[in-house]
């Protein structure tokens, strides 16, 4: 390497770099600074660039948003759910706002920084910037792979967090992701006396076997096996629009793919929705030219198209109204009640984890571990009850 101190003061350091792949032509290196050290420095980054293969020229073409849906046509052929891939769809628009212009090889790790900040301070939820941060993630990876890029940015972002005050941790704490016994009891008499068609049905049914919204939604009557008493979860329900544009999909993950038994109350449920739908279907079918009959176990009685995992939650936020229940998360807090039932039972943690299809047992763990600990405070009143006349026999001794 060859350095020399320019007449302002600055030195530069010079040194041949690797060959062009398109002239066949050495590319000199030729980097300045206030040090010698410095600029010397300088030109080993470039010539390690340079000797990576990172295409510089590429590189300095392409925006951010080319890149981005290079990666988003591969993505979407990765047998990804559409659900999912609408959603990343909607966050790579919304990175585009920020940096689609900028060249790919010219985003630093502050631009990615000051896009997190600035959706942190417009009140952006943690986990849609936690998406935001992993959808550029992909992007920059993807750029890595086609050599437009040598590093990643986005590995040097920290995500920004808002300070919580006293009265929220101590209202987190109290707020369970359950319901209470009385509260379930609460729910379901609402959706029993005050509900619209299937809102019992479809509250019992995830409170009572830990389905998801969407399982329910796409439940078929050949999912029921009525003599062994059991529903076998093969598939959810995609619904992104209009009810005729809905599709069956795999489930969330391969661990939700499961059998479930289910109690005596429950296979009676089934089998007078089966005795309720055949008469729709008789009633319909003759009016109505283009029915869909699919055999859903909870369909559209004049249509016969299926619902969908959002309308039961505006159903749920319904009976919460009504029941005065200020529960409102959603209907997966039935779910969450299901593993605290089953817990109490004594089951063992592996069991309901394979009865809910949780792949990741946090939460289930999170939950069990609650309930847990609930028992072993409450076990001496337990105890006292079951035992309380030989207690209270010996004491007077």
């Amino acid at each position: 390497m060859k350095c020399r101190k320019l007449p302002n003061g600055n030195w530069e350091c010079y040194e041949e770099g690797p060959r062009d792949p398109y002239t066949n032509k050495r590319n000199p290196i030729r980097k300045q600074a206030n040090s010698k050290t410095a600029a010397q420095i300088k030109v080993k980054e470039s010539l390690k660039i340079l000797e990576s293969g990172i295409d510089g020229r590429t590189a300095n073409r392409v925006f951010f948003q080319e890149t981005a849906a290079e990666w988003f046509e591969v993505y979407a052929h990765s047998g990804v759910k559409k659900s999912t891939l609408r959603s990343r769809d909607s966050t790579v628009k919304l990175i585009n706002r920020y940096i689609g212009n900028m060249l790919i090889g010219r985003i630093t790790h502050q631009h990615i920084q000051d896009m997190l900040m600035d959706l942190h301070r417009k009140g952006s939820s943690k986990s849609q910037i936690t998406h935001v941060k992993v959808t550029a993630n992909f992007v920059f990876v993807h750029a890595q792979k086609q050599r437009l890029r040598l590093d990643n940015p986005v590995n040097l972002v920290i995500m920004p967090k808002r300070r919580r005050t006293v009265e929220e941790i101590e209202s987190q704490e109290l707020k369970e992701k359950y319901f209470e016994r009385e509260e379930l009891e609460t729910f379901l008499n609402a959706a029993r006396d005050l509900g619209l068609i299937f809102d019992e049905e479809w509250f019992y049914l995830i409170a009572f076997t830990g389905l998801r919204a969407g399982e329910v939604c796409s439940l078929k009557w050949v999912d029921i096996d009525f003599e062994e008493s059991r529903i076998r979860i093969t598939k959810t329900m995609d619904s992104p629009g209009a009810v005729e544009n809905y599709e069956l999909t795999p489930p969330k993950s391969n661990q939700s793919i499961r059998v479930v038994d289910i109690d005596s109350n429950t296979l009676s449920l089934f089998k007078r929705l089966k005795i309720k739908q055949m008469e729709n279907r008789l009633k319909y079918r003759k009016s109505t030219d283009n029915y869909h009959d699919m055999n859903f176990v909870f369909c559209r009685p004049k249509t016969g198209y299926p619902y969908s995992a959002k309308f039961i939650y505006r159903r749920y936020l319904r009976i919460c109204e009504k029941s005065g229940i200020g529960k409102r998360d959603g209907p997966h807090l039935l779910r969450h009640t299901h593993i605290t039932m089953l817990t109490e039972a004594g089951i063992d943690l592996d069991t309901i984890m394979h009865r809910v299809g949780h792949a990741d047992a946090k939460t289930t763990k999170n939950i069990y571990t609650h309930v847990t600990k609930r028992m072993k405070r409450n076990a001496p009143n337990q105890l006292k009850i079951h035992y309380g006349e030989i207690f209270g026999k010996f004491f007077e001794a």
